[in-house]
């Protein structure tokens, strides 16, 4: 029998903690240990037999009392805390504004497939595909955590989907070969240049360009690897490392000629580059693969801001290729659309897609295969043609 604060028996399976809430708990006949905290003793006890009942008749007990922000609050905390900062914002700023609105409120066992599709369904006419995709995966992978946990008894997300379409193929922006052929025409006469370049010829996201030290450039055997990222928070005033975007984000990948050529050249100069105080700082990070501390030596970055010693941030290089965009005449485009470019070519000289998939850090091959297997006709032109070359004529 557990006891309250002042002593007196609060029965089997409860007790009080210094904090004031009740503890309960009961272990069903699988073994498995339950518990809830409560703010009364009565609330405890008809959990622990509502529990009880269920685990007895086969059925699933759900805790009635909690709410979805109840459980969005512990499940971004304990749950998905250790993900990168920007995708913990994109979770935080789509249940704030799309999911809490409609179901924060309601206890999260009541939650069914239609009040998530209304989520979906308020958000049609005001906000883009890709915003509503972004809902639709925050609110599926925190119920769907709820559910591993046992407090409720099917996903109700199932049968639940979007429409608004995230995005148009046409719509990713990468440099048709003339563009890209003017633009680094263009670049040659900027301090970015090798930056520029060097994303064309391995793929690099901003971040990890950004982030990227001397030890992570082999120059033996002419590899490159991925294991870290670096970022300006604005709003925060500083400079963060981190892991990579996910697990399949560490890579090690060969360098082309030119990739190499770009690295050696810099590594041979670097003596007189200048370099700003901010270089003595040595930011720490968690390895998403061992779990255990890292550092980034920001002396050791292989670039930095020719003008000011210091890391470019993801802004100023934005910035620089619109002016470089309207020098060369071409479409304005960011620096995502470089590593769009990068993944075009190598389609288009007939990489396997799987491969890519591996050089650019992405999770799922879908991803690789909706994004770049059909950019280009000319990839479809050279596809038929190579099927054409190859094709098993019959005896007439």
């Amino acid at each position: 029998m557990g006891k309250n604060l002042k002593g007196k028996e609060c029965g089997k399976g409860i007790y009080q903690r210094k904090d004031g809430l009740y503890h309960a708990r009961f272990v069903d006949k699988a073994g498995k240990r339950h518990e809830k905290y409560f703010n009364t003793v009565p609330e405890a006890r008809n959990w622990i037999e509502e529990s009880k009942y269920a685990d007895k008749h086969d059925g699933v007990f759900v805790p009635t009392e909690t709410t979805v922000d109840e459980w969005f609050e512990f499940w971004i905390e304990n749950i998905v805390g250790d993900l990168a900062p920007n995708t913990l914002r994109n979770y935080r700023e789509r249940y704030k504004f799309n999911i809490q609105p409609v179901i924060g409120k309601m206890a999260i066992a009541n939650v069914k497939p239609m009040h998530c599709k209304k989520v979906l369904l308020q958000m049609d006419e005001d906000y883009a595909g890709s915003t509503i995709r972004q809902t639709y995966i925050t609110m599926g992978t925190m119920l769907k955590a709820a559910l591993m946990n046992d407090l409720i008894p099917k996903h109700p997300m199932n049968g639940v989907r979007y429409t608004k379409p995230v995005r148009a193929k046409d719509d990713i922006h990468f440099l048709t070969r003339e563009e890209q052929r003017i633009f680094l025409q263009t670049a040659k006469r900027s301090h970015n240049y090798n930056q520029y370049a060097l994303i064309l010829e391995t793929g690099l996201r901003t971040g990890e360009l950004i982030g990227l030290t001397w030890d992570a450039i082999d120059f033996e055997k002419r590899t490159l690897t991925v294991n870290k990222t670096l970022e300006y928070r604005h709003k925060q005033v500083y400079w963060r490392a981190g892991p990579p975007k996910t697990q399949q984000s560490y890579r090690t990948i060969p360098l082309t000629d030119r990739a190499y050529e770009i690295l050696k050249g810099i590594w041979d100069n670097r003596g007189n580059r200048k370099e700003s105080p901010l270089l003595s700082q040595t930011l720490e990070y968690i390895d998403r693969r061992t779990g255990t501390t890292s550092q980034l030596v920001m002396r050791d970055l292989v670039f930095i801001n020719w003008r000011t010693g210091a890391p470019s941030k993801n802004s100023s290089y934005d910035t620089h290729l619109y002016k470089l965009c309207d020098e060369a005449g071409i479409k304005h485009f960011c620096m995502h659309a470089l590593r769009h470019t990068y993944a075009t070519r190598a389609i288009e000289a007939g990489m396997q897609p799987k491969v890519l998939q591996k050089l650019l850090g992405h999770a799922s091959i879908q991803t690789t295969m909706d994004r770049y297997v059909h950019v280009t006709s000319d990839s479809m032109d050279q596809a038929v043609k190579q099927f054409e070359n190859n094709r098993v004529l019959d005896a007439s």
